[in-house]
């Protein structure tokens, strides 16, 4: 029973996403010998994990408390403030990326974000409006991005005035660049929805060579240094343990209370991933790819929450969620005859989990200094260094 329950999670997993080998253990400590790399831009791809307001401007803007953390103001991220990508924008020393999506007063200067919120790698064939998949799969943001380099380098080229470029970026900047990817998680979610085990690993494979590919599509168009994200544990989040409930059966919860075979499948897609990343530095000669153990990153969090200063990661900060009765955060709804807004709790900082699905500002902050540092990538490099081939 409890196995349909958390098939049933995984639906809203999607939805709300919309709104190392062995995944748990350090990488070895980074060299610190090399020079800073200095990357005029990041380029980033991915769902809603990294999404800096692709899908609030193609579809519905995210309601209050989103972003009141931080800027005070909804601005397109499932987050009570900044994501990863935004910290490692701060570690780069760049601006916020703006999205591809969001035509106003975006700045493309340093580089602009492809992500979508409930992006998948492999296409669905799925409407937003039924399972929250976004139409804007990983194919689709490299178009963008193709569309995106050659329509910028013609505009810049063509202007007669120093200021018509001031918003454009340098066609030399695209290959000095950051290529930044954090995708997968809404392929796992998928896969438990509409796949039994047996056939959902036998996919995997295949959604791990259509990222490779879109790697392999902008090393020819000039890209050079590439940060990828593994996934990371979907089966410690807040809204997919919210339908377990005690006793749980024997091995289907892992030694830190999530989901075993979520996190099981999240962990064979890191496994081909990373062979995969051991596969592309050898076919591309002048790349410098670093894969980040995002998942360990993560799940070290979660497991250590209250020694972190962390509530345990099955509390959820914003929305409402008694028994099967879901408000998602910021909504508005009856239940059982009565008006509930699903607001904010009263300090996010103590929170791993957002919303459900999304992590709060605090949680991502303490990731991003994590992986910038490079404890948790392969090659052990931080995130200033990821221009040096290992």
């Amino acid at each position: 029973m409890e196995t349909g329950r958390v098939l049933v999670a995984s639906v809203l997993v999607i939805y709300a996403l919309v709104i190392s080998v062995g995944g748990e253990e350090d990488a070895s400590s980074p060299s610190a010998s090399v020079s800073a790399c200095e990357f005029p831009a990041i380029y980033n791809f991915g769902d809603s994990n990294s999404d800096t307001g692709g899908i609030s401007a193609a579809f519905y803007a995210m309601p209050s408390p989103y972003g009141d953390t931080f800027f005070n103001r909804p601005a397109g991220r499932g987050s009570d403030g900044r994501l990863i990508i935004d910290f490692i924008a701060e570690k780069l020393g760049l601006p916020y990326l703006s999205s591809y999506l969001d035509s106003i007063r975006s700045n493309f200067r340093h580089g602009a974000n492809f992500a979508s919120g409930g992006a998948t790698i492999r296409r669905q064939n799925e409407s937003w409006f039924d399972n929250g998949v976004s139409p804007f799969p990983l194919d689709i943001q490299f178009v963008q991005y193709d569309q995106f380099k050659g329509r910028t380098t013609t505009l810049y080229n063509q202007a007669q005035e120093l200021s018509d470029t001031q918003d454009l970026p340098r066609p030399e900047d695209f290959s000095k660049a950051l290529y930044t990817f954090d995708i997968g998680q809404n392929d796992l979610a998928a896969g438990f929805r509409k796949m039994s085990t047996e056939k959902f690993l036998a996919e995997i494979p295949d959604i791990v060579n259509q990222l490779a590919a879109a790697i392999r599509s902008l090393y020819d168009r000039g890209a050079r240094a590439f940060w990828i994200h593994n996934t990371g544990p979907i089966g410690c989040l807040g809204v997919t343990l919210h339908y377990i409930h005690d006793p749980s059966p024997t091995g289907y919860l892992d030694r830190q209370g999530c989901v075993k075979f979520q996190n099981d499948m999240a962990r064979q897609f890191n496994r081909l991933l990373k062979q995969k990343v051991i596969q592309l530095r050898k076919e591309l000669p002048f790349s410098a790819i670093t894969y980040v153990n995002v998942f360990a990153a993560k799940y070290k969090l979660i497991s250590n929450a209250k020694k972190l200063g962390f509530f345990d990661k099955t509390k959820i900060c914003c929305g409402y969620h008694e028994d099967y009765d879901h408000l998602w955060c910021g909504n508005k709804g009856k239940i059982n005859g009565s008006e509930i807004y699903a607001g904010s709790c009263e300090d996010p900082s103590l929170y791993i989990s957002w919303d459900g699905v999304h992590y709060t500002e605090a949680a991502n902050h303490w990731i991003a200094n994590q992986i910038a540092s490079g404890s948790f990538s392969d090659p052990p490099v931080s995130i200033t260094n990821a221009c040096h081939r290992p």
